[in-house]
């Protein structure tokens, strides 16, 4: 434990200044518009327009995983929005036995084109610079528009860059069985995952028939699930939905793995930095 923290105290000590605020990014949904929380992340002194990031939460909600990216990203010259899709429609955690439908995860799947169209619209944000982060079940929902059931569609992505990171890559399966890589993409597992587990992801990569080499993957060895959980054991979670299992149900591996993480922190920087580049 003290070996973690030293090294986050490193980490903090190393980053420059922040600025952090607290924003509304409005969905329109069911005739209505839902404003969700957000904080946006900033280099305190930037003097240029930025690229920017947005990130989407699994199933449990914004944690200190995606705070954590945040700051990091605004510490590498990134504009970072963390969004919160959960607590504007009064859901804290989906993460029980009734894992989240494949209806439910498209419906969410509309706060990713919101919060890009908001962020193209904000001062010091780049618009043509743009891209997004998925965890877990986010990382599900971030995939349904990383990808294309129509591979035959041309519609260039209003993102340059998407990072899904142990996703649910199941929730593809609504695509179809011929899909279309739109922009630069990045597979982020864990060899040991057994809630979003590796060959779910490689079974949707062999469905790709254009765009292939804009994908690239990265399986981290000894990494169960949520690696990126510093601080957290590894424990096995017997109540929560498990879309890898039949019937979708139950039971799952969690918890952090430091090398991984860390090496997760390098391949990101340099994805982002090669996609997000002026």
């Amino acid at each position: 434990m003290f070996a973690r923290l030293t090294v986050l105290l490193a980490l903090l000590c190393a980053t420059p200044a922040l600025a952090q605020q607290n924003v509304r990014v409005p969905v329109e949904q069911g005739g209505r518009t839902v404003q969700l929380a957000a904080q946006l992340f900033r280099p305190a002194k930037a003097t240029a327009a930025l690229p920017a990031v947005a990130l989407f939460h699994g199933c449990g909600g914004p944690g200190q995983n995606t705070a954590r990216m945040a700051g990091l990203l605004a510490s590498w010259g990134y504009a970072a929005l963390v969004v919160d899709s959960f607590s504007a429609r009064g859901l804290k955690d989906v993460c029980g036995r009734n894992w989240p439908t494949e209806a439910a995860a498209e419906a969410r799947a509309g706060d990713i084109d919101a919060t890009l169209a908001w962020l193209a619209k904000q001062p010091g944000i780049d618009p043509q610079r743009l891209g997004y982060m998925g965890y877990s079940y986010g990382g599900g929902v971030a995939m349904l528009r990383a990808l294309s059931g129509k591979p035959e569609d041309r519609t260039p992505s209003a993102a340059r860059a998407v990072v899904l990171v142990y996703p649910d890559c199941a929730l593809a399966d609504a695509l179809g069985p011929r899909l279309a890589v739109r922009q630069p993409t990045f597979f982020a597992m864990g060899a040991l995952d057994d809630w979003t587990p590796v060959s779910q992801c490689r079974a949707v990569l062999e469905r790709v028939v254009r765009g292939r080499e804009l994908v690239e993957t990265k399986v981290y060895e000894n990494a169960h699930h949520s690696f990126d959980a510093l601080g957290l054991p590894v424990r096995y979670l017997d109540g929560v939905g498990n879309r890898s299992k039949p019937g979708g149900c139950c039971g799952a591996h969690y918890g952090a793995h430091e090398p991984a993480w860390k090496q997760f922190v390098v391949d990101v920087k340099a994805f982002l930095e090669k996609a997000l580049k002026p």
